[in-house]
């Protein structure tokens, strides 16, 4: 590895590290959650977050219900640790669990509420003060035995067993509930399920009780796993575990108490169906921010929105759920042929395309000792670094929600990775032999050399970065991949297709690199005039990325600058001796054609033009008579928003209008963002069929923590994508479009999305 790319990775490995300072809260760091175990015992639970750790002497239980009182509880022996707090302890990690007896006086109610007291530390060297944790169960009753007598009559009627077993799980033991208290505006239901037991999507429900000033907003309940059910026939399922977040509604902001009440069914794979369930939980709310309560929360369950994969029979399914549809029922061979395909399309994207010359020049810069094996090899070896690059952040993004490539776009970054570029393509003009010191001479040759591919190791490097840094767009392909691997936590099949994917961008890469070896002349004045072209070739692309942080007049000169100098450079302005070759008229041709768009980019950016491609669209000119200039065409006017909130207040207001509303995801780093904003928002049928919504845009460049919440809201990785939403307020999930659709398809597909059709 050479020492540029040392420095480089410097640079760049603080921005992916965690920040230290960012501590989990007590709830999140150590989830307490309390299951009966039998008529006469419970156990009590932590789980602790990874780089955390319990104290065991800290541990203490005390009962909060009247007629039930507790034993001595059985503590497993912790692991010795001398903690700089409290000397030599024992200590806990991962996950606890004691074993609690109880005693029942007659009359004793079914439900048992335990307030647990703990005392953790962070290995970062922070100790948390002591906290206390309260979960209610419900304990052995006439209604667990209703539970196991159902159990019995189904068994008996061939339900058989549970691999290879007779026994029955009690439904408090197959299904094991806890609830966590992330904020006072938000709570978490979870379930841990034991193996081959299923719990039922649509059976979930929830209410709040003795809840004065607080109510249940829509629990965002994540889609299942699609099964054909002997009881229920089609439905969504869960395996192993869930976790539902729960929204509330303040009106009393103060800390306060509240009931949760939870219910749930639940089946075994050996053909055994619970009866339905409910768990109550008391929870100690601190103080709340104020929100709007939702106009579908009502006091009995709610809800959350139907799973992406499976639309209503009427409406379409958008392609990145169809695709996360095909990974979940389709064949694997199948599966990841499909994303080999797509990615094959996607190769020459504006997103993917620019690796053509990083690739070629690198392959241009081994000069007289290249041949087809090493071409191949060092090809091989770039996309290689590159597929497994994007799998790597795919499944990071899917299981996790941050978008990996996004956090690559800061504008230090861009420079640095452009800088490497630039010095690239000086040496491919043999610039520094130029006016510069021996020593520095040598050393930037020797540098340069290394970089364009003398090593495996850097030609890697440059594979990775390139997959962070030039292709950070999201395609459907890989929004569908993600989509699966965020609801099925299943990151095997998902990384997978994802580089099968990565190979299919890859493979034209590999047959361009590999042609090289065989194509490119080996000597003499045509390879310098290839490694010239490759030269100026490296420089487009450091400018189309350093576009993502310039001003738009200072990208399209530094494009007017690069066509005229490469035009000089081409003879442009150099006459043509008689008896020159066809090959030098060629060039003063295309030299002659260049300078003349250079300069029309040039006069382009002087008049207020901002498109390199068309530098004189902007301009229309009003008959022979005037010659006068007019306004540019008409463009979607899009109101800016940031937060959750600003969504949540403009889909209320909208619905209150009738009005339907489209939001569009942008970021300057996002080429097919701006692609959708130049072909596609300026088209007259996209404007007429949008004319009466309401156009919001996010513009989610800064990927600050208000843009990773909205896009977490909304179960999105990152730009492009554009949501629709109905007149009365609800998403049309199946018409969410991600990456760049052509006008002639957009305009219908808006009309269908907000109900003109």
């Amino acid at each position: 590895m050479t020492s540029r790319f040392v420095a480089l990775l410097a640079l760049l490995v603080p921005l992916i590290a965690p920040a230290e300072e960012e501590l989990l809260a007590p709830e999140e760091a150590f989830r307490f959650s309390l299951e009966a175990t039998g008529p006469d015992s419970v156990r009590a639970t932590w789980e602790v977050a990874d780089g955390y750790y319990l104290y065991r002497d800290k541990l203490d239980f005390k009962s909060e219900t009247e007629g039930v009182s507790l034993g001595e509880p059985s503590l497993p022996p912790g692991k010795v640790k001398n903690d700089e707090f409290f000397g030599r302890v024992e200590t806990y990690r991962g996950q606890v669990s004691a074993e609690i007896p109880i005693e029942r006086a007659a009359g004793a109610p079914d439900s048992l509420t335990i307030d647990a007291g703990s005392q953790g530390c962070a290995d970062l060297g922070v100790c948390y003060p002591p906290h206390r944790q309260k979960a209610t169960v419900r304990l052995a009753s006439a209604e667990s035995a209703a539970a196991s007598n159902a159990r019995e009559t189904l068994g008996g009627a061939g339900g058989g067993s549970f691999g290879g077993e007779d026994e029955v799980l009690d439904p408090d033991v197959a299904f094991v509930f806890s609830t966590v208290v992330v904020d006072g505006n938000t709570l978490v239901a979870r379930w841990d399920i034991e193996p081959e037991h299923y719990l039922y999507r649509d059976k979930l429900n929830f209410e709040l009780r003795d809840s004065d000033g607080v109510s249940l907003g829509t629990p965002r309940i994540p889609a299942g796993k699609e099964k054909n059910d002997e009881f229920f026939g089609r439905i969504q399922v869960f395996y192993d575990e869930v976790e539902v977040r729960l929204p509330l509604n303040r009106e009393n902001l103060e800390p306060t108490d509240v009931m949760l009440v939870a219910g749930y069914q639940g089946c075994a794979d050996a053909g055994i169906c619970y009866p339905p369930m409910k768990k109550e939980a008391v929870l100690e709310l601190p103080a709340g921010t104020a929100t709007a309560s939702e106009s579908d929360s009502e006091s009995e369950s709610t809800q959350a929105e139907p799973a992406p994969i499976t639309p209503p029979s009427d409406e379409p399914l958008s392609e990145q759920d169809s695709l996360a549809q095909s990974l979940a029922t389709g064949s694997t061979t199948l599966v990841l042929g499909t994303f080999f395909v797509l990615g094959l399309l996607l190769a020459f994207t504006p997103c993917v395309f620019p690796m053509i010359p990083i690739l070629s020049s690198i392959i241009v810069g081994q000069g007289d000792g290249l041949t087809t094996r090493k071409a191949f090899t060092l090809s091989s070896v770039y996309v290689l670094a590159m597929a497994v690059t994007y799998t790597v952040a795919g499944v990071i993004a899917g299981l996790f929600g941050a978008n990996l490539q996004a956090a690559f776009q800061d504008p230090w970054i861009l420079s640095a990775f452009a800088a490497v570029f630039v010095l690239l393509s000086l040496s491919m003009f043999g610039f520094y032999e130029l006016q510069l010191p021996s020593r520095w001479q040598s050393k930037l040759s020797e540098v340069s050399n290394r970089q364009q591919g003398g090593s495996l190791t850097g030609v890697a490097i440059m594979g990775l970065l390139s997959a962070l840094i030039v292709g950070p767009c999201v395609a459907p392909p890989l929004m569908g991949a993600l989509i699966y691997i965020g609801q099925t936590g299943d990151p095997w099949l998902g990384g997978a297709a994802l580089f099968a994917l990565s190979m299919g961008m890859g493979a034209p890469l590999i047959a361009i690199g590999t042609a090289g070896g065989k194509l490119l002349p080996r000597a003499g004045g045509w390879m310098d005039a290839v490694k010239a072209v490759f030269g100026v070739m490296l420089l487009a692309v450091a400018i189309w990325m350093l576009e993502r942080i310039l001003p738009g007049w200072v990208a399209m000169l530094l494009w007017s600058l690069l066509a005229i100098v490469s035009a000089i450079y081409m003879g442009a302005l150099e006459p043509v001796h008689e008896g020159a070759s066809g090959w030098r008229r060629l060039f003063k041709g295309l030299g002659v054609t260049l300078l003349i768009y250079g300069v029309l980019v040039l006069i382009g950016v002087s008049s207020g033009g901002r498109d390199p491609l068309a530098p004189l669209n902007h301009m229309r000119f009003a008959g022979a008579a005037g010659g006068a200039i007019s306004a540019q065409p008409a463009h979607l006017e899009f109101e800016s928003m940031k937060t959750v909130a600003d969504l949540e207040r403009a889909i209320e207001s909208a619905a209150q209008k009738g009005q339907p509303l489209m939001l569009d995801f942008y970021a300057d780093w996002c080429v097919t963002c701006k692609e959708m904003e130049k072909y596609t928002f300026s088209d007259p049928q996209v404007i007429a069929a949008l004319s009466g919504a309401r156009l919001l845009q996010a513009d989610v460049t800064a990927n600050d923590d208000a843009d990773k919440a909205l896009l977490k809201e909304l179960g999105l990785i990152g730009p492009p994508a554009i949501l629709f939403w109905d007149g009365n307020g609800e998403e049309k999930r199946n018409y969410r479009v991600v990456g760049f659709m052509e006008p002639e398809k957009f305009a219908p597909h808006v009309e269908r999305a907000i109900g003109k059709q």
